[in-house]
């Protein structure tokens, strides 16, 4: 006898559809597959190589009813309030460790040394090649296997996940949809603290270049320091500008002088070379150039899935699936 039925008996006597729910947490897709980012989809692409794929599915119509009453998220916990059959809810707990401060700082440092992915995240965005530089800081991003998930449901039902925690992931995804910094929540990072880390250590950066540089800039004593000027020499002065070619000096910093960065750090050594004796290899690097930053190899419907499904009027969630088809047929790879 299927749990609920008549006669049914053990935990799941007396069970039956589950309750309707006003004002609850509904899905956005209402048809189809659950998430539109990279990000998002990714996520769920895990969960399906857990082979959760159709466990998931039992928690869909679930998220699209507004089962879930509440989702919260925090560093390393989600929580989560599911209406099911029972008067009272069930409560919900999906767990992943979160990073280590350390393991972060590391991948703060990684971020600020690219302007592309500091400017991506201070935009809002999440570029795909995130998931590499996570993974070779030693942090995979998505989690690697089941086992580093801790799922807990109040709810009889054995399986794992339940319909609830299966509703709970695909809500999660959606909320990485509206929100990707609430993925790096989960890992250990809010917003505020990952950009606010960022700029600093861009701001760092940008400082000491200008030091190097001989650019304006504060020298240890608190002084600032300009360009050489014929008349003025005396301490605390703000010198002006001179008729001459300023002097390249290098800032001092507690009398050592500040470490190169950027550009500044790989030229630094290169002898200086009259222009008229490097006329034939002016448009070659000096130094190798690194490579380009490695892309995530992806599927040719990588489009589709960013667009969403199209306007019924012109077909729809079906015209989606078909042109995902042709997209997979022409795929040379």
């Amino acid at each position: 006898m299927s749990p609920g039925g008549a006669g049914a008996e053990g935990p799941f006597a007396g069970f039956g559809p589950p309750r309707r729910v006003d004002g609850g947490l509904r899905a956005r897709s209402t048809r189809g597959a659950i998430g539109v980012s990279w990000w998002s989809r990714r996520f769920l692409e895990v969960l399906e190589s857990f082979a959760l794929g159709t466990r998931l599915t039992r928690g869909r119509a679930y998220a699209r009813r507004g089962q879930v009453l509440r989702l919260d998220v925090s560093p390393g916990r989600v929580e989560a309030s599911v209406q099911g059959s029972r008067p009272r809810p069930y409560p919900v707990t999906i767990a992943l460790p979160p990073f280590p401060d350390a393991l972060w700082g590391r991948v703060e440092r990684e971020l600020a040394g690219q302007a592309f992915f500091s400017a991506r995240l201070l935009a809002g965005d999440l570029p795909a090649e995130l998931e590499e530089l996570f993974a070779a800081a030693g942090a995979p991003l998505f989690p690697r296997s089941v086992g580093e998930l801790t799922q807990r449901c109040g709810c009889p039902d054995v399986a794992v996940p339940c319909k609830h925690l299966a509703a709970t992931f695909y809500l999660l995804a959606e909320a990485f949809d509206a929100d990707p910094f609430q993925l790096l929540h989960w890992r250990g990072r809010s917003r505020d603290a990952l950009l606010g880390r960022l700029r600093v250590l861009r701001a760092d950066a940008v400082g000491s270049a200008h030091d190097t540089d001989g650019t304006p800039g504060a020298s240890a004593g608190g002084q600032v320091t300009g360009p050489p000027d014929r008349a003025s020499s005396g301490a605390g002065q703000v010198t002006g500008p001179s008729d001459r070619a300023p002097a390249r000096v290098p800032s001092v910093v507690d009398g050592a002088q500040a470490a190169a960065a950027g550009a500044g750090r790989v030229l630094a050594d290169l002898p200086d070379v009259p222009l008229t004796g490097a006329v034939d290899r002016f448009w070659v690097a000096p130094v190798p150039l690194p490579d380009r930053p490695s892309v995530l190899a992806t599927g040719p419907e990588l489009l589709l899935r960013q667009l969403g499904s199209p306007a019924a009027a012109i077909g729809g969630p079906g015209l989606l699936e078909r042109l995902r088809r042709a997209y997979r047929a022409f795929d040379p790879g």
